[in-house]
């Protein structure tokens, strides 16, 4: 600690300010610096997280308000003054406001000024208060309180369909905004299953599984294999999700929910690079240009409701048949698993599904 106040000048007057998204304690070194060299240490806030740890370090910190005249009054004599303030810094704006009307004022001898950050966010920080937020919505509201995975299954898929159509559409507000929407779903589905009685888990659990899963699937960058191409990436990604799934057949993981026109691709995909005989269909027309065929599922679909029939429907109970008819052809063949491992070159056009 500086005593000496014989010291004249100005002195100096430090902001120091925390991040509530960090843990208590955790501050820089010039912080710290700037705590155990000053004179005196003052803190409007008398719950505020960090003092317990100031105190621990042997720190004496008063717990005042003071205005911004009386912070200046403080340093004067050259004075080193920390001043920590309320809610990490965002509770004292009419501090710093009269901090700088004095300053600007030319009317009084100003201390050296410092904003010194005491901790910062991390990337991803942010994620803290969606969490923390969500939380107290899931407590208190009495809407969202009662919402069950069930009934926001449906707004899920909602959002994912606002999502792609921003991005095709090229608006980059638009995709900021849904991006948002769809993490949305995810915190509330993670805030649900806290509550369940018999199986819960939390926020922190599906982020865990996640990471678990993504440094699984890149042993080219968190273990010693080599992918220096995009093709290497993929094949080591199918590679590992067939032993992680383990699955019996290869329209295990095509999710019946897709939309129908999705899941027949989908099916066929995974069929034809399994090498499987596809069941018995009328021959389709070839089409090497997105425009004709469009235009050709357009028709399909406008002839189908003239005749009252529900094209999405109709594909849909096909896709089904078509799924049934790929299982019993992998049973007459005895591929089973290994056909799955097989048809992944299908699957994904890149690392990013299940």
């Amino acid at each position: 600690m500086n005593n000496d106040d014989s010291a004249t000048g100005p002195g100096r007057l430090v902001l120091l300010t925390t991040s509530h998204r960090v843990a208590p304690g955790q501050l820089s070194w010039p912080a710290w610096r700037a705590l155990q060299d000053a004179d005196r240490v003052l803190c409007p806030d008398p719950g505020h997280p960090q003092l317990p740890f100031l105190r621990d370090a042997g720190l004496a910190v008063e717990i005042a308000a003071p205005t911004g005249r009386e912070l200046v009054e403080a340093a004067a004599g050259g004075r080193t003054v920390v001043y920590l303030p309320a809610d990490g810094g965002e509770g004292d704006r009419e501090v710093t406001a009269e901090l700088a009307a004095l300053g600007g004022s030319g009317l009084v001898a100003m201390p050296d000024l410092e904003l010194l950050p005491g901790s910062y966010d991390l990337p991803g920080a942010r994620l803290l208060d969606l969490v923390q937020v969500m939380d107290r919505i899931r407590a208190e509201c009495p809407w969202s309180s009662l919402r069950t995975h069930e009934d926001l299954a449906k707004y899920g898929i909602e959002e994912m369909y606002e999502l792609v159509e921003a991005i095709e559409e090229g608006d980059r507000t638009a995709v900021r905004e849904e991006l948002g929407d769809v993490l949305l779903q995810v915190v509330f589905h993670a805030a649900i299953a806290e509550g369940d009685p018999d199986e819960p888990f939390d926020i922190d659990d599906v982020a865990a599984g996640l990471v678990a899963k993504l440094v699984h699937r890149h042993p080219h960058i968190f273990g010693d294999e080599v992918a220096e191409t995009p093709e290497q990436v993929q094949a080591n990604w199918i590679r590992l999700k067939g032993v992680e799934k383990a699955r019996e057949s290869v329209t295990e993981g095509v999710p019946l929910a897709s939309p129908a026109l999705a899941l027949a691709a989908k099916l066929a995909g995974r069929a034809r690079q399994a090498g499987l005989p596809l069941p018995v269909t009328p021959p389709a027309p070839l089409y090497d240009d997105e425009a004709a065929l469009g235009d050709h599922l357009l028709a399909e679909a406008a002839a189908a409701q003239s005749a009252g029939i529900d094209p999405e429907a109709a594909l849909r109970h096909a896709a089904r048949r078509y799924r049934t008819a790929i299982r019993q052809a992998e049973e007459q063949a005895g591929t089973g698993q290994q056909a799955e491992q097989h048809a992944g070159a299908g699957r994904e056009a890149a690392p990013g599904g299940q």
